[in-house]
């Protein structure tokens, strides 16, 4: 199996990983679930949730697991939370929406195909998916094949509810990952808390699922080390008290994340626009600052691997296609989906960020990233609070 350096780390898929939560879920809702190789319910969450009929899971964008322990002065309400099961990873590569399809799939990467936050379209040169930015083309539903969890909940009789700011509703992504669901859409944080509640106790069993995109958006464009950030953490924490408060007696609230985060320095930041060599062979690049996709020109990914691993050398662990997926960076890869994922991948270390200020000037100016392996991007919470029936 392919070696990763010490300070990277292999997802947990099918053990602790955020792909395992809503299949926990729907296990203790009594909704059958099958996972391909992947057990049912690996976290055991049918008996942290034991006798709840109703189930809400709070997403906060960038609410690493390492963020929440070093700021629990400013965060009580999820301090005072249990973590039934410990910290969960994050998939390959740490980012929202390869994190959003494992969850709502409850499948690994490979198997769910959004494999990047930009990934290549594979058969139309030059092409690549901004999966944030994405409409209708490609069609989502061939895009993420795979069937959701709101479905499978819908179709064993348990309503699913997707509970997300209004503008998301008729994205691209939205319909490749929450389609099944009814889409809730919310205009503001007092918004979503009254929504996620109604959706919980307007029936006698419920799926409730909820997003909260400012955390991480404060932290990519001020840092996780900043006055912006430490506020938007307090607020938030102020609506789960909100939320746990309104649980109804025999609910359940999960609250998890979709990676961490960590601030790059000027110091470690390099610039592929800058250095001529590493654009030699490179037909397209995608992916992020901390987790890059390099689709070569035919002929040249040997020669561009062996390139960018002198140039980078510590600064990012760099890979060839093949061996990123035989390593199981991202679980197993149905047919169709490797030619997503560049012919060469490099992901950051430590602090660095392979930024292009050229091709891609806005989010390179950012203060803070994720998409590598460390252990800060990938550690991401799983805490639980119940109603008053199941305390």
């Amino acid at each position: 199996m392919t070696t990763l350096p010490p300070d990277l780390h292999r997802p947990a898929y099918g053990t602790a990983s955020l792909a395992d939560v809503l299949p926990g879920v729907a296990a203790a809702l009594g909704v059958p679930l099958e996972r391909d190789e992947f057990p049912a319910d690996p976290l055991g969450l049918h008996t942290v949730l034991a006798g709840a009929r109703r189930v809400a899971v709070l997403l906060v964008d960038g609410l690493g697991a390492d963020l929440v322990r070093q700021h629990a002065h400013l965060a009580p309400t999820l301090a005072s939370l249990a973590a039934p099961v410990g910290d969960l990873s994050a998939p390959c590569p740490s980012t929202t929406p390869v994190s959003l399809a494992s969850l709502a799939t409850g499948m690994p990467p490979g198997s769910h195909g959004v494999l990047g936050f930009v990934t290549a379209v594979p058969g139309q040169e030059g092409r690549t998916l901004t999966h944030t930015q994405w409409t209708d083309d490609p069609d989502p539903d061939l895009w993420q094949p795979r069937p959701t969890v709101f479905a499978r909940a819908e179709a064993a009789g348990v309503p699913a509810t997707v509970v997300a700011p209004y503008a998301f509703a008729r994205s691209g992504l939205t319909r490749a990952v929450y389609r099944g669901a009814t889409y809730a859409g919310t205009v503001g944080a007092g918004d979503l808390s009254a929504a996620v509640l109604h959706a919980l106790s307007a029936s006698p069993r419920a799926l409730v699922y909820a997003y909260i995109a400012d955390l991480d958006l404060t932290g990519h464009v001020r840092g996780v080390d900043s006055d912006g950030w430490r506020a938007q953490l307090q607020l938030i924490d102020r609506q789960v008290e909100q939320l746990v408060a309104g649980l109804p007696a025999d609910a359940a609230l999960l609250i998890t994340a979709d990676h961490g985060m960590l601030d790059v320095p000027a110091a470690t930041r390099l610039d592929i626009d800058a250095v001529p060599e590493l654009g030699d062979g490179v037909a397209l690049l995608a992916g992020e600052p901390r987790a890059r996709y390099v689709h070569t020109v035919p002929g040249a990914a040997a020669d561009v691997l062996d390139r960018w691993r002198e140039v980078l050398g510590e600064r990012a662990w760099v890979v060839g296609r093949d061996d990123a997926v035989a390593g199981g960076m991202f679980g197993p890869v149905d047919d169709g989906m490797a030619d997503r994922i560049g012919d060469v991948v490099a992901l950051a270390r430590g602090t660095w960020a392979l930024t292009a200020t050229e091709r891609e000037p806005g989010p390179s100016r950012l203060a803070a990233y994720h998409g590598s392996l460390t252990a800060t991007e990938l550690a991401i919470p799983l805490l639980c609070a119940t109603g008053s029936g199941l305390s």
